[in-house]
């Protein structure tokens, strides 16, 4: 079973990554009006983001609110990940597009962007692999 987790966990983190990667690409553009500076940006994140998701997702499996009776339902599980995930990535967003651009404030506005895009698109994704067997255990 550990293994089959770290293997759904690694998938997770990977196609969380394609998703979350465009999305800061595009809203990087946005606001800064330079489409190399998005790329950049969206670059950079790629392995800091992977390493905390798959950080945060091994935290989450090793806390298991759900079988402790704190979260039993899905949806209240994957609205705390949820929070808990888009604090941590806005944090590293800013940081980086902070260093990138020179300038905090552009740092400030594209992490805050990504707030509501991050939590809808995050929320969504849980609910993929909520539905998807990859990864866990067979049951018989």
């Amino acid at each position: 079973m550990k293994d089959q987790s770290r293997k759904r966990h690694v998938a997770k983190t990977i196609t969380w990554r394609m998703v979350g990667t465009l999305d800061t690409i595009i809203l990087s553009w946005f606001i800064t009006g330079n489409a190399f500076t998005g790329v950049k940006i969206g670059l950079a994140e790629i392995l800091t983001k992977m390493l905390l998701y798959y950080l945060h997702e091994r935290v989450w499996f090793k806390i298991n609110l759900s079988k402790k009776g704190v979260i039993r339902e899905s949806r209240k599980r994957h609205l705390a990940k949820t929070f808990t995930w888009r604090g941590i990535g806005t944090l590293d967003t800013m940081f980086l597009a902070w260093i990138i651009t020179g300038n905090p404030f552009t740092g400030l506005k594209i992490g805050l962007s990504e707030l509501l895009t991050k939590m809808i698109l995050y929320y969504l994704h849980e609910r993929v692999w909520y539905r998807t067997n990859f990864g866990l255990p067979n049951r018989k």
